[in-house]
């Protein structure tokens, strides 16, 4: 049976999909797993040994469609649904499955703050699509495969972080996913350890902001929080390795912590405007949620906005740090 398996993004997303991948690729008779996702995320299906071939979409969607016709696929799994995904899947015409998005309880739960969402993990919902070939979920978890050429030596980190570190993903989609620059200062001061901040170039403003504080702060006082900032220095896959050696890992709602899942570490989730009830929380692994679970604007949206939409941003500005400590 030849399958294609359509999700075209993002990092996390793409990350959660992989055990319906492992699923179907050790379970159903002669399964041959193709995946299409955009170009850019290539490296995290890459070196999957579970993806037989990988096709990548670099902007026009007829392009990839007539290299997908050429494969005559016997069926079609669409993890996206959304609307390039449904003209992809009429073009090949395919028998197909497509996962619930739940965007009618996302709404609500946005809008009206009632809680019509299943007890359920988006892993979960995915493999629902693959339940008539009678695969089921297995209990290995998410995949992420490294590459050797990418593994990040020891010898690459800081003297003061080789004898262990706490990883901090700052980065995220949008900026009411992300602690305010303030409120990572106070919280690489809570953890006092040495600290590697992970992002992409985007966010080495930050991360120089929040290291140069601290820096300064240490002249003063006996803190252990000696920050690395290694925001846009490393690749995915390298951050994906420096992650695998952390002692803890602690990430807004973004794809380092699902990667951080898949490497089976200790995460601490730090939830804004989105909430853990959209099914997106790290996936069979010790996990703990900061979150001020005590307003009723949130969630405020289901991916997030550039700013607070009332102005104050209290989900992020009063999350209490203070049980790291214990």
């Amino acid at each position: 049976m030849k399958i294609l398996i359509i999700r075209f993004s993002s990092i996390g997303d793409i990350v959660l999909t992989t055990p319906v991948i492992r699923c179907l690729k050790t379970q159903a008779d002669n399964a041959e797993i193709h995946y299409v996702t955009k170009a850019q995320y290539q490296t995290i299906l890459e070196s999957n040994p579970y993806v037989d071939k990988l096709f990548l979409l670099k902007g026009n969607l007829n392009e990839v469609i007539d290299e997908l016709k050429n494969e005559q696929y016997d069926l079609v799994i669409d993890l996206h649904n959304n609307l390039r995904t449904r003209i992809l899947k009429w073009k090949l015409g395919k028998p197909s499955f497509s996962f619930n998005k739940l965007n009618i309880e996302k709404w609500l739960m946005v809008n009206f703050k009632i809680n019509k969402l299943p007890e359920v993990h988006i892993v979960d919902r995915y493999m629902e699509t693959v339940k008539s070939l009678n695969v089921k979920l297995d209990a290995l978890g998410l995949d992420y495969f490294i590459p050797e050429k990418d593994e990040v030596p020891w010898d690459w980190f800081p003297e003061s972080h080789r004898s262990g570190f706490v990883a901090y993903a700052i980065g995220a989609q949008h900026e009411t996913k992300k602690l305010p620059v303030h409120r990572m200062i106070e919280l690489c001061k809570k953890i006092n350890r040495p600290v590697i901040l992970l992002g992409g170039k985007e966010d080495a403003d930050n991360g120089e902001q929040v290291r140069t504080f601290i820096e300064n702060e240490n002249h003063n006082t006996e803190r252990k929080a000696v920050i690395y900032n290694a925001c846009g220095k490393f690749n995915l896959n390298q951050s994906a390795s420096i992650l695998k050696k952390a002692d803890y890992v602690f990430s807004h709602d973004t794809g380092l912590l699902h990667i951080a899942a898949a490497l089976k570490k200790e995460v601490f989730g730090i939830w804004g405007n989105t909430i853990p009830a959209f099914g997106m929380y790290p996936f069979r692994t010790a996990s703990h949620s900061l979150e001020n679970d005590k307003l009723n604007c949130r969630p405020c949206s289901k991916i997030g906005f550039n700013k607070c939409p009332k102005g104050h941003f209290k989900c992020m500005n009063e999350i209490e740090f203070d049980f790291i400590l214990k």
